[in-house]
């Protein structure tokens, strides 16, 4: 592909929750487009955006798909984000490289709070946002109603520059408010005809073409005074003013589309062309450093790695988009995050999972580098003599753990060297090991994140995961005190064993860990010997006494003991350590600690009172509530065993719109009923004789 001037390139991402028609808009874009001979439909699995295996299987956006192409002399690159929150985080990272985001929202009004977060992320960084409707051919579509939906739930000027004609099965076409015109479609061909307004809607293309009027002209003193003196504004005129609203953020157009019959794709692409800002029509992007990039490939370097793609056989896939500078094919580049140099042979551009050969990219290029050793998502290239780096969107913490385990012995390596790719291009994958439990922890978004990596799993890296509920890392400890032999004493023919050993065993207050005290006098125990009896008590604190869990938060004192001039050894004054301090422990009221975690959900209103009662219901406790604009943060402490699977219940509650973080805080003791069921569930190692 060519390098285009910076005036000629378009960078759009498409945001909205999941299933209002993002990908089947992008590929009726390249269709019309002439980029794709062929018209990609998710329900028909050949979307050329959607290209993973599971992405088609399923039918939902995965990962977000690019495709760079040629219309009308400008270079477009479509960014087609996930809409379901498992996935979003990649789409919000993927905005980063947009230069302004297109909210596509069915014709039905739901406005899912996927949509919402996509938005917030838009605003946050600054783009200028449009919106389309789409499946206006469904029943029970209202585009009008869908627009209200749209005013009520974010805070924009949203100026109608399209109007449906008809709607449902009668949905033949859209009205173009700016050129005043019908344009009617017969087949899936995309090419529509235009002609004048049916008069069946002339007075309602008439006020809602002197509605968008008044929505423009505001963005220019010029056309307002002209608009109020009751003089015509040209066809030219009004595009000017779209695009100075556009730009600005003054106005958010809204248009209407079908995908999968490929109408109203043209026309966003002329709006794309004509309204929408080149890299250089954008607010500066500003670095940690304070200082704000220009688009000049001249300058020092600055591009960012906004998305990794990990393959078995092709390797790793780094997107970047460069902000400020240039990069070259065959060269070196600064790693700036890493503190690395790296080379590379290829610059590509995307169009799905083609790569296309480009010489070098400047500002404003969305392009590939393949198999870089170091280069992470969120990662700058930078020059090393202006190190600068660019901020990228920190990824949410993970909602739901599993243990994971290979199902057959043999694939064992497979998994975890497929983990650790999956775990490259994913940021919101984490994969620990938990030396307690003994267990591979995988730690994700939800339920729908881990199945669908199970899936890439198996295709990508030939190893079928069996995932289980993670054991709780439970504590015991002690509330009583207690001064306890322990005794070690073995002859079987020759050298015999023997150790005598007096200890007091006492609770020290909670998060204060292990305290070993030497009160030998006297030689009543040699000194070489002591240390074996704290490592037979440490050894033992290890293996538990009630239910198998590490003793915690207690103060053992070696005060008295005996010894055997040849009988007596390390190991032997080690058993007995460990033996006196299970005889004791267990005369001291054990008693089972569970892990508390601090938990913050952020819920809508209406779901306040359901949010509050579940966490009751879970053993929670509700700390506070810090209210905001249509949602509540309600901090609580709950259990973790009572919290480990909340992401699929919360999200039930609040329709997919609550949100929630967690970590550890504390242990606290377990109520007397569920530890008798955890310590019958549960064994105790016994002392090596």
């Amino acid at each position: 592909m060519k390098r285009f001037e910076i005036d000629k390139i378009r960078n759009v991402a498409l945001i909205g929750h999941g299933g209002s028609g993002k990908t089947s808009l992008g590929e009726a874009m390249l269709f019309v487009s002439g980029a794709s001979k062929r018209l990609g439909k998710v329900d028909e699995m050949n979307s050329l955006l959607d290209f993973e295996p599971e992405e088609r299987s399923h039918r939902l956006t995965i990962s977000t798909g690019v495709a760079s192409f040629e219309y009308q002399k400008n270079k477009i690159t479509i960014l087609d984000t996930p809409g379901y929150d498992v996935f979003l985080f990649d789409g919000m990272g993927c905005l980063h490289a947009a230069d302004a985001a297109i909210l596509v929202v069915g014709g039905d009004g739901d406005i899912k709070f996927e949509a919402e977060k996509m938005w917030e992320q838009a605003l946050s960084l600054g783009l200028p946002r449009a919106s389309v409707i789409t499946k206006l051919d469904k029943d029970n579509t209202s585009f009008e109603r869908t627009l209200e939906y749209l005013r009520k739930h974010f805070e924009a000027n949203f100026v109608k520059i399209m109007l449906p004609i008809g709607e449902a099965a009668g949905f033949k076409g859209y009205i173009d408010l700016i050129k005043n015109k019908a344009v009617a479609f017969a087949d899936e061909s995309g090419k529509g005809v235009e002609g004048p307004i049916p008069a069946n809607l002339a007075d309602e293309a008439a006020a809602a073409r002197d509605a968008m009027i008044e929505g423009l002209v505001e963005t220019d003193e010029t056309l307002m005074e002209k608009f109020f003196d009751g003089q015509d504004i040209s066809t030219e005129e009004l595009s000017k003013a779209l695009r100075t609203g556009m730009v600005s953020g003054q106005i958010v157009p809204v248009m209407v589309a079908v995908g999968p019959k490929a109408i109203g794709a043209t026309a966003i692409l002329d709006v794309i062309n004509a309204a929408f800002p080149s890299p250089a029509d954008r607010a500066p992007v500003e670095t940690k450093e304070g200082e704000k990039l220009k688009v000049d490939e001249n300058a020092p370097l600055a591009a960012l790695v906004f998305k990794t793609i990990s393959d078995p056989f092709a390797g790793r896939l780094n997107l970047v988009r460069v902000y400020q500078g240039k990069m070259s094919a065959d060269s070196t580049y600064y790693n700036a995050t890493k503190d690395v140099d790296e080379r590379f042979g290829q610059v590509t551009a995307l169009f799905g999972k083609e790569l296309i050969p480009l010489g070098d990219a400047g500002p404003g290029d969305i392009f590939a580098l393949p198999k870089l050793k170091e280069t992470m998502t969120g990662n700058t290239f930078s020059d090393r003599k202006k190190v600068l780096h660019i901020p990228f969107t920190e990824p949410p913490e993970a909602l739901i753990s599993f243990a994971a385990f290979a199902k057959s012995k043999g694939d064992e390596d497979k998994l975890g060297q497929g983990l650790r790719r999956l775990q490259d291009e994913d940021l919101t994958l984490h994969v620990t090991r938990n030396d307690e439990t003994h267990e591979q922890i995988v730690s994700c978004m939800g339920r729908l994140h881990i199945d669908i990596l199970s899936e890439r799993m198996k295709r990508k890296y030939g190893a079928d995961m069996e995932l289980k509920t993670p054991k709780i890392p439970y504590r015991e400890t002690l509330k009583g005190s207690t001064k306890v032999q322990g005794r070690h004493k073995k002859q079987s023919g020759g050298r015999g064993q023997f150790a005598d050993t007096w200890i007091e065993i006492r609770p020290l207050p909670r998060g204060e860990g292990f305290r070993f005290v030497d009160k030998i006098v006297g030689g009543a125990i040699p000194r070489n010997y002591i240390p074996a009896v704290e490592n037979g008590v440490r050894e033992r604190m290890k293996k538990g006494v009630l239910a198998g869990y590490p003793v915690v938060d207690v103060e053992v004192a070696l005060f008295d003991g005996k010894y055997h001039d040849v009988d007596s050894s390390e190991m032997a004054f080690k058993i007995a350590g460990s033996v006196g301090f299970k005889k004791g422990a267990l005369e001291c009221k054990p008693i089972l600690l569970e892990p508390i975690q601090d938990v913050t959900v952020l819920v809508p209103d209406e779901s306040l009172g359901d949010v509050i009662g579940d966490l009751n219901s879970r053993r929670g406790r509700i700390l506070g509530m810090d209210p905001g604009k249509g949602w509540q943060a309600v901090h609580s402490q709950v259990p973790l065993v009572e919290i480990q699977e909340y992401a699929p219940g919360l999200r039930s509650m609040t329709s997919g719109r609550g949100t929630f973080t967690m970590k550890f805080d504390h242990y606290e003791e377990v109520p007397a009923q569920l530890a008798e069921k955890i310590i019958a569930g549960s064994s105790v190692e016994e002392d090596e004789e």
